[in-house]
């Protein structure tokens, strides 16, 4: 059975001056798409000039989509979208690059400290700040509007973005003979801080934040020094993972902030 939306909703709907939240808007909108008894009971809330507008605007509109030819239809995959987004190829493919260059450059200078390590941490960032964007995201209008839309969706992107990036990592690491754990945990803790800080400043932000302070305050001094620093050292593992927890329950418990497709 169909739930149609009650009339005060719908009355509300109508009332230009009345105040509606975006998913109860979305809902009655999808809804009066397949409800010609509820377009009925929008359409008596409006005047005799504005019925009359709107009738020739669907005439007019009618003999264009006749006079043109039927478009080719692209088949939009809600599966597909709530996982990845394919504004994110050029991004992910950037940064597998990245790392081919910082492998290629630590064997051009084996004194430098560990350019895998140091650039583990950040190297998911720019990934899940563009795969939670409605900037970059087509389809975002469709999708923020469902059920889908959330914390859930932001974490099914994220494990793509990763899906992508670990395994780069894992070979960049075997590469240059560093420790797997001190490669795959600092990238899996920023990943989870740029989440769990995205729900107050929102994703994008945190990412940019994220990275910035990483490369000031610990990139840089380490290529200048050429040591590794105390939180990439042997020994620092189980912190790691640690942080890692702590921030995805803190995220988990912040889930109400991802309610909207939005970096900000």
């Amino acid at each position: 059975m169909t739930t149609h939306p009650s009339p005060a909703a719908i009355t509300r709907y109508a009332d230009r001056e009345a105040a509606l939240d975006e998913v109860t808007v979305w809902s009655i909108e999808v809804h009066l798409e397949g409800c010609a008894d509820c377009r009925a009971m929008v359409a008596r809330g409006t005047t005799d000039d504005t019925q009359a507008m709107l009738a020739r605007i669907a005439g007019r509109v009618g003999e264009r989509i006749a006079a043109e030819p039927a478009p080719v239809r692209r088949r939009w995959s809600p599966v597909r979208n709530r996982w990845l987004v394919w504004h994110l190829v050029p991004w992910l493919t950037m940064t597998v690059a990245v790392l081919g260059c910082a492998v290629l450059l630590q064997a051009l200078a084996p004194d430098l400290p560990s350019l895998v390590t140091l650039l583990a941490p950040v190297v998911p960032l720019p990934g899940v700040a563009f795969a939670w964007s409605r900037r970059h995201d087509p389809a975002w209008e469709l999708i923020a509007g469902t059920p889908a839309a959330g914390l859930a969706m932001l974490v099914r992107r994220t494990a793509a973005v990763l899906a992508v990036l670990l395994p780069a990592l894992v070979l960049a690491g075997a590469r240059t003979g560093v420790s797997l754990a001190l490669t795959l945990l600092p990238c899996l803790a920023f990943t989870a801080g740029t989440i769990a800080l995205g729900a107050f400043v929102g994703v994008r932000r945190a990412a940019v934040w994220l990275g910035a302070a990483w490369a000031l305050a610990v990139v840089v001094p380490a290529v200048v020094s050429t040591h590794l620093p105390v939180v990439l050292r042997p020994g620092s593992s189980l912190a790691w993972a640690l942080l890692t927890l702590a921030l995805a329950g803190l995220a988990a418990t912040r889930a109400d902030s991802f309610r909207r497709l939005s970096s900000h």
